[in-house]
């Protein structure tokens, strides 16, 4: 499968003069580097970062005059002056240096021709069309801005980096006499800057060629585009009054840009949040966004893996930007090179392994017709480091982890189903009765339960799945659907109700002040008076290897509300269960039931189990697991209600959870995982029995298998045991050797088990499963299995087994 687009994001840095020779080999070289990987998008585009936008707020409409560009390593427009005493000591954050000691001047007219360079060039080396794209960057990072910084402070509303470092895409501008392009007589006082960037941005692209033009860095999406606080929270208070007014504003910066830019396709960066974390603190009217704004592309994933390792993050975030969206398109980002800030994240952050390919690229998302969606565009910034250098060794490295993981794409709903309320949260956040709370809650919620370990990686919209389960009720078998708690009587709450009673799996979160009655009735749960603060926690079973700390601390203003949930006077028929509840109080934290029908239930209350004192940075800053229990974690023991039981082996509860992705391609599990402390391990069991990834080794202990796994990767998983604690057992990718088979895998170490194969999709009748030989196995007895159509599709079943089986298709 391969790429729509593939875009390489440039800076300027390389082209260290003007000549036509150092453009031409600059082109040349950049495409040559990246052929191996044209050869799979049906076409490519290169996004220049000039400067950062200013360059477009500048243009006069004279090719001949130059411009500021992005020369400098480290923030070129510093929030204060350097005062130290030492400037060669002082960092690139307070002061900027220059990326080279006497950098090129590059005119508007020089720009013009490297456009037509880069398409022509990109044309003749790789034989694919060649699109070329602008940025603008609403802060101080990348070039020196006189505009922004100097003319028109006034549009500098957001914080970010320091007070008033950010524009604002709703601000109005003051009064200029200057001319520019698109204003020829200057500024009128209280022009939109929507109006402003929107002409500007006519002239701008239009002269010099430019194909489409990208919005940085959050830019069109709210106030405080980077942190938790906003137009609407303050770290202490929502304002939902505000959130009509805020709207708006928003959605009148996009109309009026679109007025005056009416055609040359968006792409955005979007923010580094998540919808309903933007909703909760900027009332970011996403939803009205992709409806209303023609031309715009969805933003790709955010870069928090690499920047600070926070995955939950970073996918929870970019699933629910993509739970809908506007078209049928949407990319993914991968960070090379860093361009201003001297790192290479491939080279350093990442250390070579490809950790922040294989996660991301096992999410998919289910459109409306119940089809299993990729990325459809993939992104690479930047081709060039700091220093304007191009080193062959990145693309060498990286394009056969991202052709691997794209050849494993997920083409079925995943083991856990995220149904994302795209629709419910817009309307809790500008309907008539907002729930800002709940809004803040989910996504920060959902962020530390990916990051303890929950592997999530499929999204569907609630308006999406509740039309399918009742046009495609089979398209979630085997799937558990994880969905906050719906409202009584919606439509998506009689869906799940209907699913569930019907044999369906079902784990939900958040409070249950609104559920309908068959959710308490179910788990044996009766509401009761709120309570907040600082409880010590019980636990029916043993957790991971290591000690938590055993307080749980819910703060209210986190966690929708206080813990109202308390165990019911009775036992509800079938078997309710108490998964944790806290002491004091009497309050549960999480439950499961089984249901008449073969359905299962699972809840969990919910606490974000962040601090509240250190709400100054961009993220809420959890709690050191070693004195407070990460609540988060619940979520990954409700998932062994469903059979998917998962346990880390941990020497400090400081340590940082594995992180694991289970996506589903052509009948296989294909699993993506990453320990970024090696000393931790994964412990596994799916509800087919442990997992033997292909071209492995598992020991199973207390029924759950360890592999051995490096920090970073990628395997296939067509084989499930269940048999006795120990080993160990194999699975090993064998060659064909004999005509008409095409794959074998060698299972060893089996003890009386009961195995378990998920064939290739049409090869289930040409498995053969045979005993005690290798390679070509010509007279090796043959083992007879039954081929069943269980819940996650056709499997072939032995039992029991012992020793070495060899299965060949």
């Amino acid at each position: 499968m391969g790429f729509a687009n593939v875009t390489f994001e440039l800076s300027l840095k390389p082209f260290t003069d003007t000549s036509p020779a150092t453009r031409e080999d600059v082109c040349t070289r950049l495409f040559r580097q990246w052929l191996a990987l044209a050869r799979h998008a049906d076409g490519l585009s290169v996004l220049l970062w000039s400067a950062d936008g200013s360059e477009i707020l500048d243009y006069g409409g004279r090719f001949e005059d130059s411009f500021e560009w992005a020369k400098w390593q480290g923030v070129a427009n510093p929030a204060h002056p350097y005062s130290g005493s030492d400037p060669g000591n002082a960092s690139i954050h307070q002061l900027p240096r220059l990326y080279r000691r006497e950098p090129a001047v590059f005119t508007y007219g020089w720009l013009r021709d490297l456009v037509s360079a880069l398409k022509r060039i990109g044309k003749t080396v790789t034989g694919r069309p060649v699109r070329v794209g602008a940025t603008f960057d609403p802060g101080p990072e990348f070039a020196v801005s006189d505009f922004k910084y100097r003319r028109h402070r006034e549009i500098c509303m957001g914080d970010t980096m320091g007070k008033g470092t950010m524009v604002c895409c709703y601000a109005e501008l003051a009064g200029d006499a200057r001319a520019y392009a698109g204003f020829p007589g200057g500024i009128p006082a209280g022009t939109p800057f929507g109006t402003f960037l929107g002409r500007q941005a006519r002239h701008f692209l239009g002269d010099l060629g430019f194909d489409y033009l990208w919005l940085s860095n959050g830019f069109g999406s709210g106030l405080e585009t980077w942190g938790l606080k906003g137009a609407i929270f303050d770290g202490e208070h929502f304002r939902p009054e505000r959130c009509a007014e805020v709207r708006r504003k928003s959605l009148g910066f996009w109309r009026a840009f679109r007025e005056e830019c009416p055609d040359i396709p968006l792409e955005t960066r979007g923010t580094n949040l998540s919808t309903g974390m933007d909703l909760s603190s900027d009332a970011v009217p996403l939803r009205e966004i992709y409806r209303t704004v023609p031309g715009i592309m969805p933003p790709p994933n955010s870069p928090w893996a690499a920047l600070n390792g926070d995955f939950g993050l970073e996918l929870v975030g970019w699933m629910s930007h993509i739970a809908e969206v506007p078209g049928d398109r949407f990319p993914f980002r991968f960070y090379t090179h860093d361009p201003w800030f001297l790192n290479s994240p491939w080279l350093d952050r990442y250390q070579r392994e490809p950790h922040d390919i294989a996660l991301p690229l096992m999410v998919s998302r289910i459109d409306a017709g119940g089809a299993v969606r990729v990325p459809t565009d993939l992104e690479f910034l930047t081709a060039d480091d700091s220093w304007g250098e191009m080193p062959d060794q990145v693309p060498n490295e990286v394009i056969p982890h991202i052709l691997a993981a794209r050849a494993w794409a997920p083409d079925q709903p995943g083991p856990l189903v995220w149904a994302y309320p795209f629709d419910e949260y817009h309307e809790w956040t500008f309907g008539e009765a907002p729930r800002l709370e709940d809004v803040f809650f989910g996504d920060w919620f959902l962020r530390g339960a990916v990051n303890q370990g929950l592997p999530l990686n499929t999204v569907v919209s609630t308006r999406a799945a509740a039309s399918l389960l009742a046009t495609r009720p089979g398209l979630f078998r085997g799937s558990v659907l994880v969905t906050p708690v719906p409202d009584s009587g919606s439509a998506w709450d009689a869906a799940l109700a209907r699913q569930v009673r019907a044999g369906g799996q079902v784990l939900l979160y958040g409070p249950l002040s609104r559920a309908g009655a068959w959710v308490p009735s179910a788990l044996g749960l009766v509401s009761a008076p709120p309570l907040a603060g600082t409880f010590s926690l019980r636990l029916p079973e043993p957790w991971d290897s290591c000690a938590y700390g055993g307080e749980l601390r819910h703060h209210a203003l986190f966690c929708a509300g206080g813990m109202a949930e308390a165990p019911g006077p009775e036992t509800p028929p079938g078997g309710a269960r108490i998964l944790a509840r806290n002491e004091e109080g009497c309050r549960v934290a999480a439950a499961s039931a089984p249901l008449a029908g073969g359905g299962r239930l699972a809840w969990v209350r919910g606490t974000v189990s962040c601090d509240p004192r250190q709400l100054g940075g961009h993220l809420l800053v959890p709690y050191d697991a070693r004195d407070v229990f990460p609540a988060e974690m619940l979520m990954r023991w409700a998932a062994g209600a469903f059979g998917w039981r998962l346990r880390h082996e941990k020497l400090d509860a400081a340590q940082p959870a594995p992180m694991l992705c289970v996506a589903r391609h052509r009948n296989a599990f294909t699993m993506a995982g990453y320990q970024a402390d090696g000393t931790v391990a994964l412990r596994l069991r799916a509800p087919q029995g442990v997992p033997l990834l292909s071209g492995t080794e598992t020991v199973i202990s207390d029924g759950l298998g360890r592999c051995p796994l490096p920090k970073a990767w990628l395997r296939e998983c067509r084989v499930f045991v269940e048999q006795a604690d120990g080993g160990p057992l194999s699975c090993r990718i064998r060659h064909s050797g004999f005509p008409g088979v095409t794959r074998r895998l060698e299972v060893t170490g089996l003890r009386e088990a009961v195995l378990r194969f998920y064939p290739e999709p049409g090869t289930e009748e040409r498995v053969v499963l045979t005993l005690g030989q290798g390679v070509p196995c010509l007279e090796a007895p043959r083992l007879a299995g039954q081929l069943r159509e269980s819940a996650w599709g056709p499997c072939i079943e032995a039992a029991p087994v012992t020793g070495q089986v060899m299965i060949s298709w």
